[in-house]
């Protein structure tokens, strides 16, 4: 099965988030992660899909479905080749006073992990990277004792030298910037 990333770039509106993910159910393609947040430009949101699949042409004709939405200002298929990305994870780890210490220079010159909160039982290590990085970092964390995990969607861009606003309508250009 092939990783693909599928980016596309709405205007913020109530709903919108079912007619996209409705597009997948129909086909019965599951979403690996998703991420939405509000672009550069006021009022534009972007949605980060990541799906595997073994077809590109079925890839491809879920673009097309998705364009077809009136709120998509534009949509882009890429595989992981031609983007740039990274995802977040956060691990409570177990700190008992008898227990295994944890050694926070391995934890940040090798995994490039950064402790982000350190209570009395526990402290909380924020690690960005890959979904195998992330991993990697998974197995040599795990024998402290996780209580919790979570990880982000990925967040991704193209490497290309274009940025949103050339892809955008004319109309659509001159929206100011977030903030």
């Amino acid at each position: 099965m092939t990783t693909y990333t599928i980016c596309v770039f709405t205007e913020n509106s109530i709903g919108l988030l079912n007619k996209i993910t409705i597009i997948f159910t129909r086909r019965r393609i599951n979403i690996e992660s998703l991420t939405v947040s509000e672009t550069e430009r006021k009022g534009i949101s972007r949605f980060t899909i990541v799906i595997k699949h073994e077809k590109r042409e079925e890839v491809e004709k879920l673009v097309r479905q998705i364009r077809k939405i009136i709120e998509v200002l534009a949509v882009f298929g890429y595989l992981n080749e031609d983007i740039v990305y990274n995802e977040i994870a956060l691990f409570k780890i177990s700190t008992p006073l008898n227990g295994k210490s944890v050694d926070v220079e391995t934890i940040n010159k090798v995994y490039k992990a950064w402790v982000v909160y350190w209570g009395l039982d526990y402290v909380v290590i924020e690690k960005t990277g890959t979904e195998t990085e992330i991993f990697d970092f998974f197995r040599y964390i795990k024998p402290h004792g996780i209580i919790e995990f979570v990880r982000s969607g990925r967040v991704a861009v193209g490497k290309t030298p274009q940025g949103l606003i050339e892809y955008l309508p004319e109309e659509i250009t001159e929206w100011e910037y977030y903030l």
